[in-house]
């Protein structure tokens, strides 16, 4: 499947400019998807510089692109520092996470992600996984499926979500996609309902897959990672994950806790580059228009 088919990068030159990458330097690309950001660095590369590219999808890891500076792990980012150990790397010069869905994941019917058409109540990003949508929504009792739609969505009609959902599948089995929006769809504002409905897909692939905790675990073992000077460039989509990296990144804690020393000097192991994040302009959202939301935060290991 060509690049522009499975994902188009967002923010390509503004995230390798982020980077600054030393062409002899070590860099870990954790979210690989359709590669567009990774042959963007391996470009930039000498022989002696290396990429390694991280994505949990087998989809995205079988048409990887095939360069002696570049290594494909099949794997969910936030085992970096594993991985990293077992190639016997100690540090790296620069990370970079796009944690957007890639249109490959959103246009499958398969695979479960959009609800623009009916398939599989999956979404789950690793197939080996045990967790599925349709088990989420058969199984969680209704005051946690109220919590996901309310923490993970941001939706203020969670708790009747829950209640519609758990009525439903004590009749039958809530398997679908289609099956899925026939309870869900009474309760969704007509004007509002692409936007709705998203928020509700947002959370139940959230939950599914550990989206946030995987990041949190992503940005601590980054920072064990990246030498001083090391640089660490996060687009993110939505702001439950954005707000994550803009306190890390200032910070060093998921709270945006300051921690100061004796003499009221900033303890935070980063300094931020980007004090407002960096978002597509005008040209590029008319080119990609899935690009809209991303926000692209820049720190630099000190």
């Amino acid at each position: 499947m060509p690049e522009n088919v499975y994902h188009i990068p967002a923010l390509l030159p503004q995230t390798i400019e982020a980077l600054d990458i030393r062409p002899d330097g070590t860099y870990i690309d954790v979210t690989y998807g359709g590669g567009g950001h990774s042959r963007a660095i391996v470009a930039a590369l000498s022989e002696k510089g290396h990429l390694y590219g991280f994505d949990q999808d087998m989809d995205a890891v079988s048409r990887a692109m095939t360069d002696s500076r570049f290594t494909i792990v099949h794997s969910n980012f936030r085992f970096i520092v594993n991985f990293m150990r077992y190639y016997k790397v100690d540090s790296v010069d620069g990370i970079l996470a796009d944690l957007g869905v890639s249109f490959h994941h959103f246009d499958d019917p398969d695979r479960g992600f959009s609800f623009r058409w009916d398939g599989p109540l999956d979404m789950r990003m690793n197939r080996s996984g045990d967790m599925t949508a349709a088990r989420l929504v058969n199984t969680y009792p209704e005051e946690r499926l109220a919590d996901i739609f309310h923490l993970l969505g941001e939706l203020k009609n969670a708790r009747r979500l829950a209640a519609a959902i758990v009525k439903a599948r004590n009749t039958q089995s809530i398997d679908t996609i289609e099956q899925l929006l026939e309870v869900i769809n009474p309760l969704i504002d007509p004007a509002r309902r692409k936007k709705e409905l998203a928020k509700v897909f947002q959370a139940l692939r959230i939950e599914v897959n550990h989206e946030l905790d995987a990041l949190e675990d992503l940005l601590q073992g980054a920072l064990r990672l990246l030498r001083p000077g090391g640089r660490i460039a996060v687009i993110t989509y939505h702001s439950l994950e954005d707000r994550l990296v803009k306190n890390f990144f200032r910070a060093g804690n998921f709270e945006g806790r300051e921690n100061k020393d004796f003499f009221g000097r900033s303890l935070s192991p980063f300094k931020l580059l980007t004090s407002r994040p960096i978002v597509p302009d005008d040209e590029e959202i008319e080119r990609n228009p899935r690009s809209r939301s991303a926000k692209l935060r820049v720190a630099v290991k000190l």
